[in-house]
Parts: structure tokens; C-alpha cells; sequence
């Protein structure tokens, strides 16, 4: 298997609040890209594996250059990003090697995801077309009406939700790609892309800790998670 590992680094993250954009906000002693970046590399190292980063062109000039060693040391290239999360994708897979079997995609705003269960994703990825982790839905979930006034409590039961890294074959990845295009559809994540042309998507168990930072919050509790680790090994 020969794996091309995504990692979308070309958001601004505004709801962060930060006068820099969201992967290059430190965590302890590291951005979060080199974060997610090093973890990545675990996944899948050379020569199976490519890692392909994924950043605006504008941060590319301006914020990389401090980071390129790293990247260099992790075998890593740099393509510019999109103006949309899924043309970022795009432009990443479209510097993968052709021979890749399955492109896996991750955004740099996790920190902490599992690296079993990433390998996981792939392995089920190449079973079954498409895989993504993701954790039981736990809180009540309320479908509300435009004036925010409650319409309807929602069973939870089977509700999941989403994380990154998500994987997708390559073969099923370009038919998504090329079907999304055809019909104008824009995906708010990669498997989506293969269940609109009707590809099984395997869910494996993601994590609590797989924290995905949003908000100023997010940062504190990322924080906390990495004083916890370190103490903890």
C-alpha cells in the first residue's frame, strides 16, 4: 500500500480570534501544523507513505519559512491551498504520486488524533472504498426552527460524530471528485464526497482527546491535553 497523507493547513480559522492563521498557532512548544504534521509521519513513514501539506500561498511566504526545516526532516512538500477546504484537498491530491493506493486527509487543527486508528482508516479505506474516525454522538440533540424555538428532540442513537483523519481510495476519491464538480456539489469534508456516489463509508472509533481547535477555548483545553501527555509517558 502507498498512502499520499494530506494535511490542510490553509484555513484562517476565524473563529479563533488569532491575528495569525489557525496551523500556526503554538501548542506548548510546536505549531499545531508541526503537531499534526509529525503525528501524520507516524502513520505512514517513507517510502509508503507521502506527506503532502497543504497551506495558502500568502502563509507560505510569510509563516512557513521558519517551519520548512521540520518539514524537510519529515520528507514533507508544500502545495498551495484553495479557496474552499475541498479545493485545498483537490490541489493537494493532485500533487500525490500517481501511484498512491489511498489519500488520506487530515486537518492540522487536530492535534491529537489516534495514530492506530488513523492506520486503521486506511486499512478500511482500502477494504471498502472510504473510512473516517468518529465518536458516538453524546449530548441531546434539538432540531430548531429559524425564530431558534425548538421543533424536535433528535434519537442520537447511530448519530456520530465526524473527525479528521478520513481516508478514501483513489479510485473512489477521483469518480467523487469528478461527480462533485458535474453537479456543483461542495462537501463540508472528504468521505461525503463518496457518499454521494453511493461508496460505503466504514466509521472506526475515534477519540474524546481527538480535539479539534475552533475556538479560544480550544486552546486552553489543548494545552491541558499536552501537560497531561507529557506527564502521563
Amino acid at each position: 500500500m502507498k498512502a499520499a497523507l494530506l494535511l490542510l493547513a490553509a484555513g484562517r480559522g476565524t473563529r479563533l480570534r488569532a491575528e495569525i492563521p489557525k496551523a500556526f498557532q503554538t501548542l506548548g512548544d510546536l505549531t499545531l501544523l508541526e503537531h499534526s504534521a509529525r503525528r501524520l509521519r507516524q502513520v505512514c513513514p517513507p517510502p509508503e507513505g507521502e506527506l503532502i501539506v497543504i497551506i495558502s500561498a500568502q502563509d507560505r511566504a510569510v509563516l512557513l519559512p521558519p517551519l520548512l526545516p521540520m518539514l524537510a526532516k519529515l520528507s514533507a512538500r508544500v502545495v498551495d491551498g484553495g479557496e474552499t477546504r475541498q479545493q485545498s484537498m483537490q490541489n493537494g491530491l493532485a500533487a500525490a504520486s500517481p501511484d498512491c493506493d489511498v489519500i488520506l486527509v487530515h486537518d492540522a487543527a487536530r492535534p491529537f488524533f489516534p495514530i492506530a486508528a488513523a492506520r486503521q482508516c486506511l486499512a478500511r479505506a482500502l477494504e471498502v472504498g472510504a473510512a473516517l474516525l468518529a465518536v458516538p454522538a453524546t449530548d441531546t440533540l434539538k432540531r430548531c426552527r429559524p425564530d431558534g424555538t425548538v421543533e424536535a428532540t433528535i434519537d442520537r442513537h447511530g448519530i456520530y460524530n465526524a473527525q479528521t483523519p478520513q481516508a478514501l481510495r483513489r479510485d473512489v476519491l477521483d469518480r467523487a471528485i469528478t461527480h462533485a464538480k458535474a453537479r456543483g456539489f461542495a462537501a463540508t469534508d472528504d468521505v461525503a464526497l463518496a457518499e454521494a456516489i453511493g461508496c460505503p463509508v466504514a466509521v472506526v472509533p475515534g477519540s474524546p482527546q481527538n480535539l479539534k481547535i475552533t475556538h479560544p477555548a480550544d486552546l486552553v483545553i489543548a494545552e491541558a491535553l499536552l501537560r497531561h501527555f507529557a506527564t502521563s509517558s
